[in-house]
């Protein structure tokens, strides 16, 4: 059937509360023009992340009234921990309030000054949590993979040759490997199976340990089952344990593919780097079998990884995305294609090419966004990573505005609302202006930096 209909029935709702363009255009100005400091209630579709935003089922909420409270040694531990186990195999598993916790642990034990950590893309709190340490993140994903318009099937992948390249040349300065699944920076693009094998089999040879930054591991082993040869008759939950038998551990938020609204965890085979984990987790998060979290938290994440492997739920979950860059492909609006897993990703930088990289073309659209239709996005491009550790500042790879999709809180109609609002931004795309910032953090600088319209 043409119509793609949502795999679930609505229990329960909440309200949208509607804002003219006047009064959105007065908030932006409040806001410095910066959409994370924008109070939800003034957001019509929120699309800024699917981390945390998923609506959580029936058996989720259950699983929330089971959750027991003991500090140590809590049943909610031990069916998180079989959940994880079930799909990742791992040694030890240790559960944080969420991702960038897990990285905040593992690169205090293996970062450090004179350290270089390569991934095919680091995110944005990956690579702060790396340079926060004084190491250097480098992304060394495939060339295809920063052309948008490319449509390899895994332009998530690793460049194998640099790989080898890069720990050749780095040596015993490089403590660990990492791949993320799927690719967010670079689009929401998946990794092949092949290319996580083989990543980890370069890694080895080198002695170094492979780490995978899990967060969309579904919608990642999706893709391979749908475009990876000799696949496509496997279920999820195999491709899953493939994905991570050739890994030595891994960081997870379990806001993304476990339909959590808060958690994580880090997992390792290494027993003396869990043990220091584990102690560093009791001096910032909590208890080994807590780690930051509410017993109804664990519960809720162990129900939520049996239900996010369903392929009724992924096969929507990509669709609807796919639907969205085919009706924007179709007005002339640059997508990156193919269309990713979590999120649709408009290249900004081709569409307002009047807008230069340093002015921001990805802010200037995601403001244009929330202007126009209240649609709250993100910039993914020279905003969040076109500032270095040193101070200096250069045009990123691209220019991306991401719309992620929260799991299982929108319709098809919000998704015909998002196309109908970029129709009315493609009749005045030229008028649209660049952006200067006015006041920015040293790090991190997207999530309270302000901004400034440029002079017309």
């Amino acid at each position: 059937m043409k119509t793609i209909i949502e795999p679930f029935r609505i229990k329960s709702v909440e309200p949208i509360r509607f804002t003219t363009r006047e009064q959105r255009k007065a908030l932006l100005e409040q806001v410095h023009f910066n959409l994370f400091a924008l109070k939800s209630a003034d957001v019509i579709i929120d699309l800024l992340t699917d981390s945390g935003t998923s609506a959580m089922s029936a058996e989720q909420w259950a699983a929330v009234m089971r959750g027991d409270e003991s500090y140590a040694g809590s049943p909610s531990f031990l069916r998180f921990e079989e959940a994880v186990r079930n799909l990742m195999d791992f040694k030890h598993i240790i559960p944080t309030h969420q991702g960038r916790a897990a990285e905040a642990i593992l690169f205090s034990l293996i970062g450090g000054e004179g350290k270089h950590i390569p991934s095919n893309t680091h995110f944005d709190t990956t690579r702060g949590n790396i340079e926060g340490t004084g190491a250097l993140a480098h992304d060394l994903v495939i060339r295809e993979g920063t052309d948008p318009q490319d449509l390899h099937p895994f332009k998530g992948n690793m460049d194998l040759e640099r790989l080898e390249a890069f720990l050749a040349e780095h040596g015993n300065a490089v403590p660990c490997v990492m791949t993320t699944i799927t690719n967010n920076a670079g689009g929401g693009q998946p990794v092949s199976l092949e290319n996580i094998r083989e990543t980890a089999r370069i890694a080895h040879q080198h002695g170094v340990p492979f780490i995978i930054d899990g967060c969309r591991f579904a919608e990642n082993a999706w893709f391979i089952k749908q475009r990876e040869p000799g696949q496509s008759d496997r279920p999820i939950e195999a491709i899953v344990r493939d994905m991570f038998s050739v890994a030595d551990g891994m960081t997870m938020s379990a806001k993304k593919d476990a339909f959590a609204n808060i958690g994580g965890w880090l997992a390792l085979n290494d027993d003396d780097l869990a043990q220091r984990a584990r102690t560093r987790l009791i001096q910032t998060e909590g208890f080994p079998t807590y780690g930051g979290l509410s017993g109804r938290d664990l519960d809720a994440i162990a129900q939520g990884l049996s239900e996010i492997v369903d392929e009724d739920y992924l096969r929507y979950r990509v669709r609807t995305n796919e639907y969205i860059v085919d009706r924007l492909d179709k007005m002339g609006v640059p997508v990156v294609k193919p269309a990713g897993g979590h999120a649709v990703f408009v290249d900004a930088r081709a569409w307002l090419d009047h807008i230069r990289p340093l002015s921001y073309p990805g802010q200037a659209l995601a403001v244009a966004l929330y202007e126009i239709g209240g649609i709250r996005t993100c910039e993914i491009g020279t905003v969040m990573f076109g500032r270095h550790p040193d101070g200096s500042e250069t045009p990123a790879a691209m220019d991306l505005v991401r719309l992620a999709m929260p799991r299982r809180a929108y319709t098809q109609s919000h998704a015909d609302y998002i196309v109908e609002v970029f129709e009315e931004i493609v009749a005045t795309r030229d008028r649209l202006q660049g952006y200067r910032i006015v006041e920015e953090p040293p790090m991190m600088r997207h999530f309270t930096a302000k901004f400034a319209p440029l002079a017309g």
